[in-house]
């Protein structure tokens, strides 16, 4: 989400929800799905597959378990999913592009279910992928497990992009700054703001209850963005690699509650090389 999303969310609610148990449930509930719903498309990324054929099969896989893929014409998107290749940072449109070997890819899927919103994002090597595009996938996966590791209560979002940055720098790579974490559960893009870099004890507080995504973008190249023609499209400005992996967590009483793991062990980055 950019931050220019987020200061429209804000202007509407200045305050940040805290959700009990039985918003926990459904948020389980809902990113569970995605979470199937992701490892569904392991054995579909292959060369010769158009990303709107993948964007079909996650669409037919909603209808088939009651859900609502929340990206479809939200603020007139026009697809279900979000597909990122390559050099795209994020917002991605399915299409008639086909994947081609040495292709990376990331693959957002938010559903709505019962009226929570599970949202997540994941990395997809297209065959053999380079030796550089698989570093830039296992840092980014553990920048975002970093992120985590620093939720829990009385901690700040400060902390949460502080852990983030510090690792992904330490790696001679470079965070996007442009599009950010987002608060959600009964609507789709809410506070708090979750950046992805930052100093430590800075942003707001951590309490039990409240709910968001950690969703780094990382770039072998440096920072900036820029946005296509059609609007969504986000690329790195250099045409460096990127990649984002995304998980949605709740704040427990002693940590954070990850609701969006694979239920088969595949969030994880791809072992793609042969």
């Amino acid at each position: 989400m950019s931050n220019l999303e987020f200061a429209r969310a804000q202007a509407r609610d200045t305050k940040i929800k805290l959700h009990g148990p039985d918003a926990f449930a459904g948020m389980q509930k809902a990113g569970q799905l995605v979470a199937e719903a992701l490892d569904l498309l392991v054995d579909e990324v292959k060369p010769g597959v158009t990303t709107e054929a993948l964007d079909a099969l996650v669409f037919d896989f909603a209808m088939a378990h009651g859900a609502i893929p929340a990206p479809l014409n939200y603020r007139g998107f026009p697809k279900s999913i979000c597909t990122s290749l390559n050099h795209v940072v994020c917002h991605g449109i399915p299409g008639q592009r086909v994947l081609k070997e040495g292709d990376v890819l990331n693959i957002d899927v938010t559903f709505i279910v019962d009226g929570w919103h599970g949202d997540s994002s994941r990395m997809y090597g297209v065959g053999k992928i380079s030796r550089a595009a698989e570093r830039l996938l296992e840092v980014t996966y553990n920048a975002l497990m970093r992120g985590v590791a620093a939720v829990k209560p009385g901690a700040t979002t400060g902390d949460i992009g502080a852990a983030i940055q510090a690792y992904a720098e330490a790696e001679r790579c470079s965070v996007v700054r442009d599009f950010c974490g987002h608060g959600l559960g009964r609507v789709f893009h809410d506070r708090p703001n979750i950046l992805h870099y930052g100093e430590p004890g800075e942003g707001l507080q951590l309490k039990p209850g409240m709910l968001f995504t950690i969703e780094p973008m990382i770039n072998l190249g440096k920072p900036p963005v820029k946005i296509l023609s059609d609007g969504w499209t986000a690329v790195t400005r250099d045409r460096s690699l990127s990649a984002q992996f995304e998980h949605t967590v709740g704040v427990t009483e002693t940590g954070c509650q990850v609701f969006t793991l694979s239920p088969k062990g595949l969030d994880r980055p791809p072992l793609t090389r042969q």
